[in-house]
Formats: C-alpha cells, sequence, structure tokens
C-alpha cells in the first residue's frame, strides 16, 4: 500500500514494527502505570485510558470515545518503548530548562507556546471550563492555570495570560522535573502538542 502522509505515517509504521517485537512483561516493569493482561497493554493519557494489542497492534478507547490520531498513537508507542519511570523530584521546568531545550526552542515556541497563547489566550473563560471538564487542577497561575497529569508520574501546567490592547495574549507550559530523564526533547515537544490539542477537542 502506498504511504501518503509520510510525516505521520512513516514513523508510526517504524514503531509499530519495533513495539511488535516488544516484550510486554519488560514493558510493564519499567512503567508502572502499565498494565498488561494477556492480549493487550493498557496505557492513560490525560485522565483517557486506551489498549493497544500486542504484537498485532490496534488500538481502542476504553472509554468510548474516539481514538487518538496518529501522531499521538505514534508518542504512546514511544512511551511503551523507550519512556521509563523516574521520581518527580518536586520542582517545575520550562522546555527551555531541560536537556536539549535551546536546540528545540525555536520549533517548541511556535508548535506549542504561540498556538497555545492564540487559542486559549484569547478564549479564557472556554480554557478555563476545557480543562476542568477534563478533570484538571487550578493553579494560582496566569489569568487560568490548570495542571494535568499526562501519563502516570508525568505532571505538565498550562498557563495563559489574555490579550489587551497593549499586550498580545501569552502561554506557558511547565513540567514536572522527571521528564528531564523520562523523555526525550522530542517527545516533549510532542507532549505539548497533545496537550493543547485534546483540551483544544474539550472546547
Amino acid at each position: 500500500m502506498q504511504v501518503e502522509n509520510h510525516k505521520e505515517e512513516v514513523p508510526f509504521s517504524f514503531y509499530e514494527d519495533q513495539f511488535r517485537q516488544a516484550d510486554p512483561a519488560e514493558v510493564t516493569g519499567r512503567l508502572k502505570g502499565v498494565q498488561w493482561d494477556g492480549e493487550e497493554l493498557t496505557v492513560t493519557l490525560l485522565g483517557r485510558q486506551f489498549a493497544i494489542s500486542h504484537p498485532t497492534y490496534a488500538i481502542r478507547a476504553l472509554d468510548g470515545g474516539p481514538i487518538p490520531p496518529l501522531a499521538t498513537q505514534t508518542f504512546l508507542l514511544r512511551y511503551l518503548l523507550e519512556c521509563k519511570d523516574t521520581l518527580w523530584g518536586g520542582q517545575w521546568k520550562t522546555f527551555r530548562e531541560m536537556p536539549w531545550g535551546e536546540m528545540y526552542i525555536q520549533p517548541y515556541t511556535g508548535r506549542v507556546l504561540t498556538r497555545a497563547a492564540f487559542t486559549f489566550g484569547t478564549r479564557v473563560a472556554a480554557y478555563r471550563a476545557a480543562a476542568e471538564k477534563m478533570g484538571a487542577q487550578p493553579v494560582p497561575h496566569g489569568d487560568a492555570g490548570f495542571r494535568f497529569t499526562l501519563v502516570p508520574g508525568y505532571e505538565m501546567q498550562l498557563l495563559v495570560w489574555e490579550g489587551d490592547e497593549e499586550f498580545p495574549p501569552n502561554a506557558q507550559v511547565l513540567y514536572s522535573d522527571n521528564f528531564a530523564e523520562g523523555f526525550a526533547p522530542e517527545d516533549r515537544v510532542v507532549a505539548g502538542d497533545i496537550l493543547i490539542s485534546t483540551i483544544k477537542s474539550n472546547l
């Protein structure tokens, strides 16, 4: 079959093949928040649970809702294959403050921070309602700020400031400090992207 969307389908196919060769016992030993019942691995992403069959890949949402887009499925495969449980030291880090953050900051700013600012900083009340709908915890920062659990053990905050006549809307994303060790920098970028897209789908 001809691959039409190389940007998403080629990396997905690569990690799908890697996943087929993975050992579920090794995955669940490395990631305590993942369960294996002999047929499917259960993962939690932003409060939703997904069952992923192994060795032949298929994904289904346990809440009966839509399955995530292909880029998010690739992120989940990378999470299962490469991520590891790392204890949170209690600190929050910006993307720039983590290893390789300076190198990736330009694409990150456009893909995550600017997008969040103009998606939610222009609709603060809608952002607040969507975050509450997702069960996020409010934090006392920004014009509206909430804390989200990306996957078990990994926390994110999204803070937004409403624009006015003098200043454009603004946003900041904070990561629990264990992201620095548990996730590759490109996955931290994708995590921000997924967070924004998921909130946007709840507006």
